[in-house]
């Protein structure tokens, strides 16, 4: 039989490797997130992979792995990964959205067959991610999309949008409104469209440029150019103004001079994972030097733009005109 005082500093020292162990593997998943969050994702892997099945935080060091294969457009990878994350933590609401995410990604160059079995995959994926977080709005905006998108016999449903649209106004008023509007442009209701865009940015004036933007599809150019030049003076900083000046310049044909100007700043600024690529900003000036007829300047920016993102078909577009 084993002497007792021989055994607690046994049992103390267990304890003590145990709880080391806790916090040694908190801490990597940790210093992960740090890493992925500084757009360093070949570091972040490296830890992230080393978090053991047997360890506590597996299942999200599992779901950061998703993220970096879905940033890297390995979406066979990611969705496995999500759903590694989901079998071990089935109450987080986020690897239940980015496990949605990267089957509708999927989805969109799959072909009809596959398409038909992921619809209803990354819809469960999402109604469960808004199940476990109501207050969570990147799920309900994919569901619109969504309901939207899908026809009828795989879930899909205005009113369904709608009533989502309704929801996210209870969480995040200008966000909803927003969806509301993009719902009845999709129905071509576009007076009920410019209603809901006004009420989008009265109640968040961030989203002013979604409310240019409408204008500027709608050809009502006067008024969204009157909404760019009030947002620049409050701030000459923003580049998503700028870019967005820039653009609707292009479309338009008009102050040409200033959105050839503001896209030039743009190229200076490096944009966020979620913002327009400089490939989008060249091709906008593409647009800007042919509409003013200098077709060689116009093609060198077509050009720029498809080495960046060889995948822009308004840029394909504009480099055939120009160059015949």
């Amino acid at each position: 039989m084993l002497d007792l005082h021989v055994m607690k500093p046994l049992i103390l020292f267990l304890v003590l490797l145990t709880g080391a162990v806790i916090v040694h593997g908190q801490a990597a998943l940790e210093k992960g997130k740090r890493f992925y969050e500084d757009g360093k994702p070949t570091e972040a892997r490296k830890i992230f992979t080393a978090i053991a099945e047997d360890q506590k935080d597996y299942a999200a060091a599992q779901y950061y792995l998703g993220r970096i294969a879905f940033d890297e457009n390995k979406l066979d990878d990611a969705e496995e990964f999500f759903e590694e994350a989901i079998d071990h933590n089935d109450k987080a609401a986020e690897y239940h959205n980015w496990y949605g995410n990267a089957l509708g990604r999927i989805a969109q160059n799959a072909n009809m067959v596959r398409q038909g079995l992921l619809a209803p995959k990354m819809k469960n994926a999402w109604e469960r991610a808004v199940q476990l977080n109501p207050q969570y709005v990147d799920p309900r905006q994919s569901l619109i999309q969504f309901y939207l998108q899908a026809p009828g016999f795989m879930g899909g449903s205005v009113e369904k949008a709608k009533q989502m649209a309704v929801e996210i106004k209870k969480v995040k008023p200008a966000e909803g409104h927003r969806q509301m509007g993009n719902i009845y442009v999709h129905e071509k209701k576009m007076p009920e469209a410019e209603k809901e865009f006004i009420a989008m940015a009265k109640a968040d004036p961030v989203y002013v440029s979604g409310l240019a933007n409408f204008y500027v599809n709608q050809q009502q150019y006067d008024k969204a150019f009157s909404l760019f030049d009030d947002l620049f003076k409050k701030n000459p900083d923003d580049m998503m103004v700028a870019y967005q000046y820039g653009r609707a310049s292009a479309i338009s044909g008009q102050h040409l001079d200033k959105g050839e100007e503001y896209l030039k700043k743009y190229l200076v600024y490096t944009p966020q994972p979620d913002e327009p690529s400089h490939a989008g900003a060249n091709m906008r000036l593409g647009q800007i030097q042919e509409k003013r007829g200098n077709k060689a300047n116009a093609k060198r920016h077509y050009e720029t733009a498809l080495k960046i993102d060889g995948s822009l078909k308004e840029a394909k577009e504009g480099l055939q005109r120009v160059s015949k």
